[in-house]
């Protein structure tokens, strides 16, 4: 093993997978705002979904005045709409990008989730906890859900076989994506409980 220094970040010194999840959040004009995030988690066991996120953006403003977002989790051939969500602002700080994605509204938030996407969150705004050095985590309660038929956990379908045919698209940090398909049965001790 190689010590590396922790006077800098570290998490480009080395590859990591992350889901890769588009989240949506209200504009002050009322249009909606789309944003690719990868440091992104269920927190804990019950209806709460995390993320990282800065100040500095629209996202983290938009969902702190309206105290509430979306989380699309977009599907293997969706990385080059995750990738245009990440389109930078023009100079009035519009962001046109975001009205030509397809997408769908929320059914109990005001938002639009990301139009095929294999699962659909919608959050209230539970908390955010700044001093993450120039981030932040905002984490939400999910009120409304939704997925794609071919995604749900089925008792008679071979799991194995299902990511073969519905693959999932993650982020290797820094910069680069997998389709996740290939998998095996992770091996719990007996008697392990969560």
């Amino acid at each position: 093993m190689i010590a590396i220094p922790t006077d800098h970040p570290i998490w480009d010194r080395f590859f990591a997978v992350f889901p890769i999840v588009v989240v949506g959040s209200k504009e002050p004009d009322g249009t909606y705002d789309l944003a690719p995030k990868h440091m992104a988690i269920p927190l804990g066991w019950q209806n709460y979904y995390a993320f990282v996120c800065t100040p500095r953006h629209a996202t983290y403003r938009n969902i702190a005045r309206e105290r509430q977002f979306t989380v699309s989790f977009p599907k293997a051939g969706q990385v080059t709409l995750s990738s245009l969500a990440a389109s930078p602002r023009c100079e009035d700080q519009s962001k046109p990008i975001a009205s030509a994605l397809p997408t769908r509204r929320a059914t109990k938030v005001g938002g639009v989730l990301l139009e095929d996407a294999y699962l659909h969150l919608e959050c209230t705004l539970h908390s955010m906890v700044d001093g993450f050095g120039d981030n932040s985590l905002i984490i939400g309660q999910v009120v409304a859900a939704s997925a794609d038929e071919a995604y749900l956990r089925v008792s008679e379908r071979d799991e194995g076989e299902q990511l073969l045919s519905s693959p999932l698209l993650a982020y290797v940090s820094p910069g680069r994506y997998a389709e996740i398909g290939r998998t095996a049965q992770f091996p719990l001790p007996e008697g392990f409980t969560r």
